[in-house]
Formats: structure tokens, sequence, C-alpha cells
């Protein structure tokens, strides 16, 4: 949709200064500079792409999320504050765009720590270190639960697998992955809790 990224900004027609910030990029792309938005798609579409492929393992994703990314950019550059830097603000939206997928596609696996990683650019400093603190603390709980509650919870709550399809997919009776779902998400609130994370944190 945006062309190869091995393209240099010569080739491109690009005239914008190939030294300018992405600050002073998104600014112009606010003003509707195509040639802006060109110079910050070749600086930033392999980063993103990367950042999608860890995140859902697919690479069809990736190239829809790169689009979809940039799109956003160029209809909202003017609503770009600054509360983070453009880089962190385009994968924030990559996450996002991988959410929105991922809950329609329940097939389609996260990388929660990735996903985790990017903070919000309307979070605050102080918020972006305890949602990486929290991730931390959640992956270290989950890490203590025995390896059936903790494929169950990864199956239910990361991949978006109903009972039936677990119980199919493992040969198990649905009831008994009803039970373990039920031990898997106590034990884990009580890990959580023990933590300093409120119990409540934990999906109900």
């Amino acid at each position: 949709m945006f062309g190869s990224t091995q393209s240099n900004t010569r080739a491109s027609g690009i005239s914008v200064n190939s030294e300018a910030s992405d600050a002073a990029l998104i600014q112009s792309i606010a003003d509707g500079d195509k040639a802006a938005f060109k110079l910050l798609y070749m600086r930033h579409r392999e980063r993103v792409y990367r950042f999608v492929v860890r995140l859902s393992g697919s690479d069809s994703m990736a190239d829809e999320a790169v689009n979809d990314v940039f799109l956003a950019v160029w209809r909202s550059a003017g609503k770009f504050e600054a509360k983070s830097q453009v880089a962190t603000w385009l994968l924030a939206i990559a996450r996002f765009k991988v959410l929105t997928e991922s809950r329609r596609r329940s097939e389609v696996p996260l990388d929660e720590r990735a996903a985790a990683s990017i903070e919000d650019p309307t979070d605050d400093p102080a918020i972006c270190i305890e949602k990486r603190q929290r991730s931390d603390i959640l992956q270290r709980c989950l890490g203590k639960l025995t390896p059936s509650h903790r494929d169950v919870i990864n199956l239910i709550y990361y991949q978006g697998k109903k009972i039936e399809e677990v119980a199919r997919s493992s040969g198990t009776p649905a009831a008994t992955v009803k039970t373990r779902l039920h031990y898997a998400r106590n034990r884990l609130a009580d890990l959580l809790s023990e933590a300093g994370i409120d119990r409540a944190w934990v999906a109900a």
C-alpha cells in the first residue's frame, strides 16, 4: 500500500529534510505533507512490522497492521500530543490493532509480554512503570501454577478459546476443564494477592 521500504528518499521524490525529527515529521503530516509521511513510513515500517510479527506470530497480520497503523497516522497526526516518543505511539497503535484483530480471530495467540511492554501514550510515566511491573509479576505467578492450570489459563484467557474448544482439543471432559479453570484462577488470584496485586485484577 505504501511502497517498498528499500526506496531511498531521493527515489521517492521526498523533498523534506531526511534528518528531520519524528515529531517534526508528524507536524508536517498533520499539515498534509505526503513527503513527510513517506519518510516516516520508511523510517519505522520495519520496526512496526517486526513488533507485530513478534506479538502475533503472523506475517499476514503484520502486513495488514502496518498499513492500518500508517493510515491511522495520516488521519490522526494532528491529534498527536507528544506525550510519548513517536515510535512508541506507532507501536501503541499497532498493539491496539493486533489486540482488536486477535479478539476477532480467537485462534491467534499473543505474546502478552510484548503487548504489555508498549505503554499507551495517554499513560503518565508512573502508570507505564506500574503496567510493566504488573506484567512481570503476572508472568512470575503464572510460572508457579501447575502445567495443567497454566495451560488452561493461557488457552482461555490469552488465546480466547472457549471451554468446549479446549475440551475437544485436549480430549478432556468440559467439566474437568471448568474445574481446572476455577482452581487455576483462584490460585493465580492468591499468588497475585501475595505479590501485592489486588485479586480483582484477575479476570472473573
